[in-house]
């Protein structure tokens, strides 16, 4: 063989074979840079901060998504990456995350998940083969990603459809009970509250009501039939 200039003769017969085994923390790097891995990694994290964004306080999402994003950057980092194909991951997790925030009739949807299966095909860049995502990975980060998409949104439609639980409307039609009462006015307890109160009706303390409007902080309320 040649060192430099010169022609080395290596004489190895008769040497003693010695295996070197990777360690434990080579062969957890060689799994962290898988492409399918990391791109689920990142998956993961975008959505897990998402989460925590929409539930402020959870911890548990924000920071497993925290850890994943991080160890999918990093395996990135490792990955011969076309950051062209990162740009459209990337924009492809974001629109189909803004669809369940902003109904678009599945056009961000859409438009998200063809960026996202584009980003991700050309993701690696290098020739070596089997080296890519394999698109059993890519089907089944998009398909996961509708999926969110699609929950969340019919979380929120629910919650939109839901009856007003707080606030002044919250307490229309709410019951109360008479604390005190003299020629239509009076104090009453709703919602755990003592509330001033006004009534057509001759009430007695102890009486149950009805409130059947909200001024500012008095009650309107009738006795109930």
């Amino acid at each position: 063989m040649s060192v430099g200039s010169e022609q080395v003769e290596l004489k190895t017969r008769g040497l003693a074979q010695q295996a070197l085994d990777p360690d434990w923390r080579t062969q957890l790097l060689s799994v962290l840079t898988n492409p399918s891995l990391a791109l689920i990694l990142m998956t993961i994290g975008f959505y897990g901060l998402i989460l925590e964004f929409m539930h402020p306080g959870a911890l548990y999402p924000g920071t497993i998504g925290a850890i994943c994003l991080l160890l999918g950057l990093y395996a990135l980092s490792v990955l011969p990456v076309n950051y062209a194909g990162l740009g459209l991951v990337v924009l492809g997790l974001l629109l189909m995350i803004a669809e369940a925030f902003t109904p678009s009739a599945g056009v961000a949807a859409l438009g998200g998940a063809v960026a996202f299966v584009l980003g991700a095909t050309i993701l690696i860049d290098t020739d070596a083969p089997r080296f890519g995502v394999p698109w059993t990975s890519i089907g089944a980060i998009v398909a996961t990603s509708l999926a969110f998409s699609l929950l969340v949104l019919r979380m929120l439609w629910s919650a939109r459809r839901r009856p007003v639980q707080t606030g002044e409307r919250g307490m229309l039609g709410e019951h109360a009970t008479v604390i005190e009462w003299n020629d239509g006015r009076g104090r009453v307890l709703a919602a755990g509250e003592r509330w001033q109160a006004i009534g057509d009706a001759p009430l007695a303390p102890g009486q149950r009501v009805r409130i059947v409007s909200v001024d500012g902080l008095v009650l309107r309320v009738a006795a109930e039939s």
